[in-house]
């Protein structure tokens, strides 16, 4: 065992020593579609946490999922967590959902401590490690279940952090459809990019904010798709058919 913490502790420092070529949502080694010959769509919803605002919960957003049996990935932070934590042992029991690492502080993933919309990321390869495995430590001490797919904070990367990311056993999971830009924009549009989704694409959108018009936008748009004949699936439901960005 100490051999093995050894060899991961030099390897992620090897990495770590490397200097990142690429700084975006979609570097090298991030998946943002999957193979199909089907209509159907991965629905994403992030929580993100550590405020007030950022702490909240759609409930009415989810409980359309429900009565709908229509199936989602769930990234959700640490902090969102801690201030919902009977919110989301319902979460992680309902089959319909699958619980995804959005973060322990809501970071960016970076080995040199890059910024993006004034969030500073993390600034080595330990710190990578330490984001990525303080929540899907939190996740699995809760439901018994380590995560299969993670999601930095803002969604951005360099591709050493991806890489390092691969190693502790997660996907990142990015996305083709950014439906509500931090649930930002008006239902209207919500829906407009959710409607214009194809076949094989994984949409993020938002979960903990019931202020904005994110829920109307995806109500309105899942249930278009859903009379075109679209079917929704969880990452996990396609993990062998996810592609990675080359």
């Amino acid at each position: 065992m100490f051999k093995s913490l050894l060899l991961s502790t030099l390897l992620f420092a090897s990495l770590g020593a490397q200097e990142p070529a690429q700084w975006g949502e979609n570097v090298t080694g991030v998946v943002t579609r999957f193979q199909t010959g089907t209509k159907e769509i991965a629905l994403t919803l992030d929580a993100c946490g550590g405020s007030p605002r950022s702490s909240q919960y759609d409930a009415e957003l989810i409980d359309f999922l429900i009565q709908n049996r229509i199936p989602a990935t769930l990234f959700i932070n640490a902090r969102w967590i801690d201030t919902n934590p009977e919110i989301f042992a319902r979460l992680a029991t309902n089959p319909l959902f699958e619980i995804g690492n959005h973060g322990t502080e809501h970071r960016p993933l970076s080995v040199n401590g890059k910024s993006v919309y004034n969030i500073a990321g993390t600034a080595s390869a330990e710190e990578v490690t330490k984001e990525i495995e303080g929540n899907s430590k939190k996740i699995e001490k809760l439901t018994g279940k380590r995560p299969a797919f993670f999601r930095s904070g803002t969604a951005y990367y360099d591709e050493i952090a991806v890489d390092i990311a691969h190693k502790t056993g997660v996907e990142i999971g990015g996305f083709a459809i950014i439906a509500d830009a931090g649930a930002t924009l008006p239902s209207d549009e919500v829906s407009h990019r959710i409607k214009n989704a194809r076949s094989g694409d994984i949409i993020i959108a938002h979960m903990n904010h019931p202020e904005s018009g994110t829920r109307e936008g995806i109500i309105d748009a899942l249930t278009a798709l859903r009379k075109e004949g679209f079917s929704f699936v969880r990452l996990s439901d396609v993990k062998q058919r996810l592609k990675r960005v080359e």
